[in-house]
């Protein structure tokens, strides 16, 4: 019986890894070091690119009105918030690392 008390012990701990790794990456913050490729203002989101992909990342309210000043291809550490169900990454912070901008530093709320 001890082989089939180490299958379920190996099944359980399985189903507990997945469901811990699953769950919380609805809610994840993940950073993206990434160029700016396109400022969508119409539909509040912007075109970055990393590690081969090319995707769209989600602009909050308040940052909406900033989203201009990111010049295309400057180099911009993102921090987005990572949203499960199909939805774009959303942008939570924004550091500006290369080119010209009036708002170097989004922090979530203001422009600096």
């Amino acid at each position: 019986m001890p082989h089939m008390r180490t299958i379920l012990l190996a099944g359980t701990f399985s189903f507990l890894l997945l469901t811990l790794t699953v769950l919380p990456a609805s809610a994840e913050d993940k950073s993206f070091y990434s160029p700016i490729i396109h400022v969508d203002t119409e539909n509040h989101r912007i075109l970055i690119s990393t590690l081969g992909s090319v995707f769209y990342i989600d602009v909050p309210e308040a940052a909406r009105p900033h989203m201009e000043k990111l010049p295309v291809s400057s180099l911009v550490d993102f921090v987005v918030e990572m949203r499960g169900n199909d939805q774009m990454p959303m942008i939570k912070t924004w550091k500006v690392k290369s080119g010209e901008s009036s708002c170097t530093y989004f922090d979530g709320k203001d422009c600096k």
